[in-house]
């Protein structure tokens, strides 16, 4: 991993907007650091390319530590004969390894020949000599080594309130990692679940599957072999009859008087016998065979499986129509009524898919029968629903593959919209009302009152509605009053 810089600090925050300084581009912050590290990595390398700081010719052997300067071997040896220099620190390159700092000089940007080495706090930058008698003129100055551990203290202090972020993001990434790791592990659990379910599901269909074709072609085989009996039945049938037919015909065409006589009795009872011989000129079996593949089939391998096969054959004449809305109605509501589908037997069908067809039929208006809906409910049984617009008589015709089911057709009165009771039942309007004097409730009392008193004079003596004293609890409301007064606390009145 590399060593963090400016730039990779930049990158990693992703790319964005940068208002430039005053400056411009040459303005902005040198990472000097970067630099050094640079630097450093081309003195301790072993590659080629690094060239002397003073004729920018020869590649570097040697360095200054004193200049700070990367040196040839030709400008080392002046550097040594010079008054100057003579006692500088000379290090060779490959004595450079282990280092961490080259201790390359910061110069001024404005002033090149000067090392950077005060600090104008009123510009918080670092300045050289000539600035400060420049363009920092009695700004307060120091030198930075002055001044380091003041700036260093503050940028520790927001360090150690960075630091907390460093860990709990530390900690969220292991977490999101830890997290990624066990979805893996669940994913791969889970589908390794699905994977078991689905090969023991299908394994489940499969041999469900051979049980239906193997019931299918028992069944084939069963009623080809009545077939097979039936025919030989009545081929062994026909055979006798031709020959009692052909031998009839021919005594009586070529038989003399006598021998026809002679023969006559043999004749009649073999042709008598034959005639009452019982037998059906249609197909003993049929080729009703249906598949529901919605119909619960059990449990196999633990699944549950769907699918059964039925040679039952629904019988119009043993359905039956039940509900309680088969022969009345009301007008904009919902009637309905159930059909029960049975075969010859009068056994249930037991499944769906029988075709059932239902038509309501207005008897003043045949050109607009009213929509019906058939639910099949998958059991033998279905829900036939719908709604008359207008009073009247209406013909409904339930059918079973074009024939008539037991009860089919048969006549619904439509009635007006039953009127609802507005009072209670069980009550009266005396009471409900507080005990008002024109409160009714279908008797009257002494002083005038209208309402039963529950005991006094008037009572019904039963249970009644308190609107209009009607005792049937499913009746239509008659009462023309106007609306009952607010139900209260029944009053103590003087009667």
């Amino acid at each position: 991993m590399g060593k963090p810089s400016l730039s990779s600090w930049a990158q990693s925050e992703g790319p964005k907007e940068v208002d430039l300084p005053m400056g411009g581009v040459k303005a902005l912050t040198i990472d000097h650091l970067a630099m050094n590290d640079v630097m450093l990595e081309s003195l301790q390398g072993e590659g080629q390319g690094l060239v002397c700081d003073l004729c920018s010719n020869r590649e570097v052997e040697k360095r200054c530590q004193t200049c700070k300067a990367n040196l040839c071997h030709f400008c080392c040896q002046a550097h040594r004969r010079q008054k100057k220099t003579t006692y500088h620190t000379m290090v060779d390159r490959k004595d450079l390894k282990g280092c961490s700092r080259i201790g390359k000089p910061v110069l001024c940007p404005a002033h090149p020949a000067e090392d950077l080495r005060l600090f104008c706090e009123l510009c918080d930058q670092p300045v050289c000599q000539d600035c400060v008698v420049g363009e920092h003129r009695e700004h307060p100055c120091d030198f930075t080594s002055s001044v380091t551990h003041k700036h260093g203290d503050s940028v520790r202090e927001l360090l150690r309130g960075t630091q907390p972020h460093v860990e709990a993001l530390e900690g969220a990434l292991a977490q999101i990692k830890g997290m990624n790791s066990a979805l893996q592990a669940q994913v791969g659990a889970v589908a390794a679940d699905v994977r078991t379910f689905s090969e023991g599901y299908i394994k489940a269909i499969e041999e469900h599957r051979d049980k239906l074709l193997k019931q299918l072609e028992d069944i084939r085989v069963q009623k080809e072999n009545s077939l097979q009996l039936q025919k030989a039945q009545l081929e062994q049938l026909l055979a006798d009859m031709r020959t009692g037919v052909e031998f009839t015909e021919h005594l009586l065409t070529s038989g003399s008087d006598l021998e026809i006589l002679i023969t006559k009795g043999v004749v009649v009872e073999r042709l008598t016998k034959l005639n009452k011989v019982e037998y059906s000129i249609h197909p003993g079996v049929n080729d009703k065979i249906c598949f529901s593949p919605q119909q619960k089939a059990g449990r196999c391998r633990g699944y549950e499986v769907y699918g059964a096969i039925s040679t039952k054959e629904v019988d119009p004449a043993k359905c039956v129509l039940q509900g309680e809305d088969l022969h009345r109605a009301q007008e904009k509501q919902t009637a309905s009524f159930t059909l029960l589908c049975k075969d010859a037997a009068g056994e249930s069908m037991g499944r769906g898919g029988d075709g059932v067809q239902v038509t309501v039929i207005p008897k003043d208006k045949k050109d607009s029968p009213v929509r019906a809906l058939v639910h099949d409910n998958q059991d033998g049984t279905y829900h036939v629903s719908y709604t008359p617009k207008e009073p009247g008589v209406y013909t409904v015709l339930v059918c079973i593959k074009e024939q008539h089911v037991q009860g089919s057709p048969f006549t619904v009165t439509v009635r007006k919209r039953h009127r609802p009771h507005p009072g209670v039942f069980q009550g009266c309007a005396f009471c409900s009302s507080g005990g008002q004097k024109t409160a009714h409730c279908g008797g009257t009392m002494p002083g005038g009152y209208l309402g039963c008193g529950h005991g006094h004079k008037g009572h019904p003596g039963r249970p009644h509605w308190s609107c209009c004293g009607k005792f049937a609890e499913k009746s239509e409301c008659t009462w023309t009053g106007g609306q009952n007064a607010p139900r209260s606390l029944l009053r103590t009145v003087a009667l």
